[in-house]
C-alpha cells in the first residue's frame, strides 16, 4: 500500500497503473522492433499500438485463474487487441518484460531523486552562504572542541549530498538496461539486434549479457545507493536534533503555527521532522540487505527475488523521495540562534583555544611535551574551579616567561580561528 505521505509523481511511478503501462510500452516496442526486422507484420504492430490497452480488474480477475501476472497481463491486452493479438509477446519470455519495464520504472524515479537532491543542495547552500561566518563551538565526542561556523557545517553536507547526486547517477546507468535474450539468455527465439531495437526506443541501453533476467548486482547497487543517501539525511537531521536539545539550544526544526508538541505538555517543540528523517533511514538500510540478498539466484532464475523487489523498490523510491522533500523544508524554514552558539561557546571559558596556546609555546622553542603539560595544567583548573582559562594562563609564570600578553590574546582571537574558512567555501562552492 502506498503510503499517505506519497508525493503523487513519485506515487504514480510505482503504481500499478504505470507498471502495466510499462509492460505494454515494451510489448509495443518489440513488436514494432520485429515488424521492422520482417517477422512481425506491419499491420500487427500497428494494431498493437492503436488498441494495446489493459483493464486492471480484468487482469486481477485472469490472474486469480492462471496465477501469472504477466500471462494475465497479455490475456487482457489480447481481449482488446483482437486477431493481431497473436504476435503480441512474440519470441518474448515474462522477464524480457518485466525487467526491461522495471528498468523504464528505475530510471524515471532515479530523475526525481535526482531533481529533489538538487532542490536540496541548493537549500543548503543558501543556508550555508547565510551562515558563512556564524561562531559556534565544534564538538568530537559530544565535548566541546574548537571554534567554527555554522556555515561550515552546512558546507559539509553540501559537499555529502553531491556525492549523493553522483552515486544517484551512476546507479541510475547501471540500472538503465533492458533485456530480450529469451528464457535463458541465448537469444534463441530472438536476434540480439531486436534487443538492440526495443531498448532504442525505451531509451535503454542492452544488457551486454542475460540469464533469464537482468542481473540482481545493479539493482542492489541502487537500493544500496538509495540507503546511503538516507543515511546522509539522517547524519543531518541527528544533528539538527542534537543541536535542538534544550541545553544546547543552537538550531530549530520549524515549527509552524498551531502545531503541537505534545498531548501532555504545551511547552513541548519536538524535532519530530528529523526523528522521521532518522527512523526512515533504518528502512532503507534493510532494505538494501534484502536487495544483497537478491543476487544470488538459482541457475539462470528462481523468482526468490520477485517478491522483495515489489517490496523494496516502490518503498525505498517512496520514502526517500519523502525524506528529501521533507529534509529541504526543514532546512529552508530551519531556525539558528547565533546569540546562543556565541553563548554556548563561551560556556567552556576558553578553554577550546588551548590548542593554539600549545602551537604558540612551541613555535617559542617549548617542547611539544613541556608546553602540554602546562597547557593542560591550567584548562583542568578552568574546569575544576570554574575560572576562565585566559586570566589563568596569564597568571602562569612558566607560560608568561616565554609568551607576552597581545601574544595570549591573539590565541583566542576568532577571526584569527576562522581566517580559512573562506577558503574552504571556495573549494566546496565552485
Amino acid at each position: 500500500m502506498i503510503p499517505r505521505y506519497t508525493n503523487p509523481e513519485m506515487g504514480r511511478i510505482w503504481s500499478e497503473q504505470r507498471r502495466y503501462e510499462t509492460w505494454l510500452q515494451v510489448e509495443i516496442a518489440a513488436a514494432e522492433a520485429m515488424a521492422d526486422a520482417g517477422i512481425v507484420p506491419a499491420e500487427a504492430a500497428r494494431d498493437l499500438r492503436a488498441k494495446g490497452a489493459f483493464d486492471i480488474a480484468r487482469i486481477d480477475e485472469i490472474e486469480k485463474i492462471t496465477h501469472h501476472d504477466v500471462i494475465a497481463f497479455t490475456t487482457s491486452v489480447a481481449e482488446k487487441v483482437g486477431p493481431s493479438a497473436r504476435w503480441l509477446h512474440f519470441g518474448l519470455t515474462s522477464s524480457d518484460v518485466v525487467d526491461t519495464a522495471q528498468a523504464v520504472q528505475m530510471v524515471e524515479a532515479c530523475d526525481l531523486i535526482l531533481k529533489l537532491l538538487a532542490g536540496l543542495a541548493d537549500a543548503v547552500k543558501t543556508r550555508a552562504v547565510e551562515h558563512q561566518s556564524t561562531p559556534m563551538i565544534g564538538r568530537t565526542h559530544g565535548v566541546h572542541a574548537e571554534v567554527m561556523t555554522f556555515g561550515l557545517k552546512l558546507a559539509l553536507w553540501y559537499a555529502d549530498l553531491g556525492r549523493c547526486i553522483e552515486r544517484v547517477r551512476r546507479a541510475r546507468e547501471g540500472v538503465r538496461v533492458g533485456m530480450i535474450s529469451g528464457a535463458v539468455g541465448t537469444f534463441a527465439h530472438l536476434d540480439p539486434s531486436i534487443e538492440e531495437a526495443v531498448c532504442r526506443r525505451l531509451g535503454l541501453e542492452p544488457d551486454a549479457v542475460s540469464s533469464q533476467v537482468i542481473q540482481r548486482d545493479r539493482h542492489a547497487e541502487l537500493i544500496s545507493t538509495l540507503a546511503i543517501t538516507a543515511a546522509c539525511l539522517e547524519k543531518f537531521a541527528l544533528e539538527i536534533r542534537g543541536l535542538q536539545k534544550t541545553e544546547i539550544g543552537e538550531v530549530e526544526e520549524p515549527f509552524a503555527k498551531g502545531q503541537k508538541g505534545s498531548s501532555a505538555m504545551p511547552h513541548k517543540r519536538n524535532p519530530i521532522g528529523c526523528e522521521q528523517i532518522v527512523g526512515l533511514a533504518r528502512l532503507l538500510r534493510g532494505n538494501a540487505m534484502a536487495a544483497m540478498e537478491n543476487v544470488a539466484l538459482w541457475h539462470e532464475r528462481d523468482i526468490s527475488h520477485s517478491s522483495v523487489e515489489r517490496v523494496i523498490l516502490p518503498d525505498s523510491f517512496i520514502a526517500l523521495d519523502h525524506m528529501l522533500r521533507r529534509f529541504t523544508r526543514i532546512v529552508r524554514g530551519m531556525v539558528v540562534y547565533p546569540d546562543r552558539m556565541l553563548e554556548n561557546l563561551n560556556r567552556s571559558r576558553g578553554v577550546v583555544f588551548s590548542g593554539q596556546v600549545l602551537l604558540e609555546l612551541a613555535r617559542h622553542g617549548i617542547s611539544r611535551e613541556q608546553a602540554y603539560e602546562w597547557v593542560q595544567r591550567n584548562a583542568m583548573r578552568s574546569f575544576h574551579e570554574q575560572k576562565d582559562f585566559k586570566p589563568l594562563l596569564l597568571a602562569d609564570e612558566d607560560i608568561t616567561k616565554v609568551l607576552s600578553a597581545a601574544e595570549i590574546e591573539k590565541a583566542f582571537d576568532l577571526k584569527e580561528q576562522l581566517r580559512n574558512v573562506d577558503a574552504v567555501f571556495e573549494r566546496v562552492f565552485v
